[in-house]
């Protein structure tokens, strides 16, 4: 049963949501910049691989913002934040193909994917 407190939307929890969908547009809006992470030897075009994380990342979004979808969204989310790590990998050690993002800033971004999924573990789980 859930609890008063996880049916609150908090500000953290409608950030979250937010990045996701907003990310998740990003990929229908502007692919192209999507396309060229993905790493080769998927067995699906750049293109599809694309949309299917696009429209992963807004019904993972739209499942945070309702307690009864949350755990599904939860589990969703951290399986894509694990499935599309190669890409962020791909991306710093081959910063020259992302420019003009500073190499920096490529190598940053894979520390950060283990806060998001923290986030994502913490938003979605019963208290």
């Amino acid at each position: 049963m859930e609890s008063k407190e996880n049916s609150k939307l908090t500000p953290g929890l409608l950030a979250l949501a937010a990045l996701f969908i907003g990310a998740g547009i990003l990929h229908f809006v502007r692919p192209e910049p999507f396309d060229r992470i993905v790493p080769p030897g998927l067995p699906l075009p750049a293109r599809t691989a694309t949309l299917v994380s696009g429209a992963a990342e807004i019904a993972g979004g739209l499942g945070l913002l309702h307690p009864a979808t949350r755990p599904a969204a939860r589990l969703g989310l951290l399986t894509l934040l694990v499935a599309v790590f190669p890409a962020n990998v791909l991306m710093a050690q081959h910063p020259e193909r992302f420019r003009p993002l500073p190499e920096w800033g490529l190598w940053a971004r894979l520390p950060l994917q283990p806060l998001l999924m923290w986030l994502v573990w913490r938003a979605g789980r019963g208290r």
